[in-house]
């Protein structure tokens, strides 16, 4: 079993949820008391949303790049980031390091193509609906056009991530909200399934919520990731 090095804590909440996945796949897989080898560097969150909302990516990929490099020099031998929307600086995180980073898209574009789903609605952070690294990564390395929302409706998702879900809140008028973002995406976008684009959004909705495929980032992401280490 290889070693795997995630680096979380944005949000933590999610983070919590990535340990829990890739320590229950790991049992299902070699059963008994197995678990997952795993090395842990969790943000103090703030800090990093800090240079998310002014835009210092540059910022943001150098604590990323310092703490692979940890991650790494502690033995860790994949690196997997537990969120999609620091997936940004993947490229830069991947040239300062030697061992894989397992990106989160390349997983959950993987079960997309498997569903046969073409056009999913992309429910996300402002950053990823908006900027074009998660987008295009799905576009160019598997044919996948995900639609984002309008203006008002990326609003509405950012914001119960941030003030909500990252804080442990979740809410049915929040749930509600996102449904109905999802139902016009189907009706004016032609939406054919839903990828759940940041990790913290399996808190409030899910494949039971709605009758097109859900993609549920997170755990596609952990499953990768036991993939990996159990090759």
């Amino acid at each position: 079993m290889k070693t795997l090095g995630l680096i979380g804590g944005m949000s933590w909440e999610s983070t919590a949820i990535y340990y829990r996945h890739i320590n229950e796949i790991t049992r299902q897989r070699l059963g008994g008391l197995h678990s997952a080898r795993l090395l842990l560097w969790s943000f103090d969150f703030a800090k990093v949303a800090e240079r998310q909302h002014v835009g210092d990516w540059q910022g943001a990929a150098d604590l990323m790049i310092e703490a692979a490099r940890k991650l790494e020099d502690g033995g860790a031998e994949g690196l997997v980031i537990c969120t999609n929307t620091m997936h940004r600086m993947a490229n830069e995180v991947q040239a300062a390091i030697s061992i894989p980073l397992l990106h989160i898209a390349d997983a959950t574009a993987k079960a997309i193509v498997s569903a046969g789903v073409k056009r999913p609605a992309l429910l996300a952070t402002r950053f990823t609906m908006e900027q074009d690294f998660y987008k295009e990564r799905l576009r160019a390395g598997y044919g996948i056009d995900a639609v984002v929302p309008d203006e008002r409706g990326r609003a509405i998702i950012h914001r119960v991530i941030y003030e909500e879900l990252c804080l442990g809140i979740v809410s049915e008028s929040s749930k509600a909200a996102y449904l109905s973002e999802i139902e016009r995406l189907r009706r004016e976008n032609g939406a054919d399934g839903v990828i759940m684009g940041c990790t913290e959004i399996t808190m409030l909705i899910g494949q039971g919520d709605v009758d097109i495929p859900v993609f549920d980032t997170t755990l596609l992401h952990a499953g990768s990731a036991v993939d990996f280490a159990l090759a």
